[in-house]
């Protein structure tokens, strides 16, 4: 211990009607270091008593957590202190919740479901509704439109995520070859593992992969983005300008998406078949320029459009949601947190979603 700092002691003051306890010396971390636990046990005993800090050399959280604790997480009735030790208390009064119980961070009610989803469905419809008043605005006042940062948009969602696409599209189209292959060779139906990896990635699995990895990578982003600028004021600021957030922030990256999103499903749909071609020649001894020939004779090209128009849906629907959950999210960093991984789960059950209404719904287009 420095030779400044005075030991930290605990005395009483006798008096006939109350007893008040004085602490007296350095309570901070460095001297309470080697007394903690004997002076708690101490303080503790005599936490009935009036209490009078007045004659503290220091007093830092160290000091003050032993006394809050020593009290019962309660200012004593009697206690007379410094105004510099008000601060340090306020910071220790934090509700504790009821023995065996705890504070609910999730809904566990149905009903408090319903009212969650009613707020994010209303609030939706409200952003929603905002789009289209904008759009009109637009039409109006094409010089509105943010070429820049549709262009930066389209940038950060396409171009910047050809690697993860083509790696994970590679890796998905040699395991689905493989296993594909293996069970077609056991008939000797070795040929029409072209037709099943054409259909199926052209049609379903392209699309449906890219709209993942999107949703995760650039759907997250986005939400962020949004977090970032509400914690830091930004949004207010542009509303204090009389800047419209939907036409400004929303509207490209909708439009960013809507763009990208094809040109991504094109790519993530090559990168699969590459690789199950690769896999189909390890495994089967198919050429490649057989397996090249044989795609458009086995895959109808209404897929390909079905395909397309699917991943437009897709980025719509995966920028609506960002935008969305990124527009609600509080000023403080758990917000922040919560916004953007609901925004990513919420973004991968509706892709899901839609995906099976375009099955439904165009089951007999293009397997004919």
């Amino acid at each position: 211990m420095d030779e400044g700092m005075s030991p930290p002691t605990l005395a009483v003051d006798p008096v006939a009607e109350a007893a008040v306890a004085r602490p007296l010396g350095d309570w901070s971390v460095l001297p309470l270091g080697g007394r903690f636990e004997a002076l708690a046990a101490e303080a503790a005993a005599l936490s009935r008593h009036g209490w009078d800090l007045r004659g503290l050399a220091r007093l830092d959280s160290a000091g003050a957590l032993l006394l809050w604790q020593a009290w019962g997480r309660r200012r004593p009735e009697r206690l007379q202190w410094l105004p510099e030790h008000e601060f340090l208390f306020e910071q220790l009064e934090v509700p504790v919740p009821a023995a065996g119980r705890r504070l609910p961070t999730r809904p566990t009610s149905p009903a408090e479901l319903l009212r969650g989803a009613a707020s994010h469905g209303l609030g939706a419809v409200q952003l929603l509704g905002q789009l289209v008043l904008d759009l009109r605005t637009i039409a109006s006042r094409p010089t509105l439109i943010a070429w820049r940062d549709i262009s930066a948009q389209i940038y950060r969602t396409g171009a910047q995520a050809l690697g993860i696409t083509a790696l994970v599209g590679f890796l998905v189209g040699v395991t689905l070859s493989y296993l594909s292959s293996r069970q077609l060779q056991a008939y000797g139906a070795d040929i029409f593992v072209i037709n099943l990896l054409g259909i199926s990635v052209w049609r379903e699995l392209g699309p449906l992969l890219a709209a993942i990895l999107v949703a995760g990578r650039s759907g997250s982003a986005m939400t962020a983005q949004f977090g970032v600028m509400r914690v830091t004021q930004e949004l207010d600021a542009l509303s204090v300008m009389g800047i419209s957030h939907t036409i400004r922030l929303v509207l490209p990256k909708l439009v960013a998406l809507a763009v990208s999103m094809p040109l991504i499903v094109v790519w993530t749909s090559t990168m699969v078949l590459i690789g199950g071609a690769v896999a189909a020649r390890a495994t089967l001894g198919l050429a490649y320029v057989q397996f090249l020939q044989g795609l458009p004779a086995a895959v109808p090209v209404a897929n390909l459009w079905l395909g397309l128009g699917k991943s437009v849906a897709f980025g719509l629907l995966i920028a609506f949601v960002a935008c969305h959950f990124g527009l609600r999210i509080k000023p403080n960093s758990e917000s922040l947190g919560k916004g953007t991984t609901d925004a990513v789960v919420s973004s991968i059950t509706g892709v899901i979603i839609v995906d099976a209404i375009f099955a439904i719904v165009f089951s007999g287009v293009g397997l004919a």
